[in-house]
């Protein structure tokens, strides 16, 4: 019967750990099992998991398939404060101006502005994003922030519009616009005409 006195591993379980270098007549001395030169023999010389020489390895040849959330990330374009010093103060900043000023490029769902450097004069800002930095400095200095919407990025190919709710059973049987019906003349007025 197994007690906490005599418990021990199963057999093979322990074994003796193997001493390298310690001469050659044990049998690991000299290279100590590590062979001869190479990337493989020298001290902090490995080879990272895949690796397969510089050949394309497995998982980059394996087609990839499923979702990924990577498709719905929003870039934004972004910008700090030193690059708008050069413009004149009152001047409206948005993104369109940016573009024609060729400070921002390349395909972002918006813009977004950053406290690094500090804003002399008054400036009128319209970004997607500010951070709280940006934001006290632009006010500081006599300026306004307006925040816009974000634009919905491109997404993948396989993703497809929202349908209309389908129609009801009690809204398929009313017709779009009855026809009125000429009112009928009462006898009463008939005899009032006659």
């Amino acid at each position: 019967m197994i007690r906490l006195h005599n418990l021990k591993p199963r057999p093979g379980a322990k074994h003796r750990v193997k001493r390298l270098g310690i001469g050659e007549s044990s049998g690991h001395g000299k290279t100590s099992g590590k062979g001869h030169k190479g990337q493989k023999a020298r001290s902090g010389g490995s080879i990272r998991l895949g690796f397969e020489g510089g050949q394309m390895p497995l998982i980059r040849r394996l087609p990839k398939r499923g979702f990924n959330n990577a498709a719905f990330h929003k870039n934004y374009a972004i910008i700090n404060l030193d690059a708008l010093k050069s413009f004149d103060a009152g001047t409206v900043i948005n993104e369109e101006m940016l573009r024609e000023s060729k400070l921002i490029r390349g395909n972002v769902v918006g813009l977004k502005v950053l406290g690094n450097g500090e804003l002399k004069h008054a400036l009128a800002i319209e970004a997607h994003k500010v951070s709280a930095s940006a934001r006290a400095k632009i006010e500081g200095a006599g300026g306004s922030v307006t925040l816009r919407e974000s634009r919905r990025p491109d997404g993948p190919r396989f993703v497809k519009e929202a349908k209309p709710a389908p129609r009801t059973a009690a809204a398929k049987k009313t017709p779009a616009a009855k026809k009125k019906a000429p009112a009928k003349k009462t006898a009463a007025k008939k005899k009032s005409k006659s």
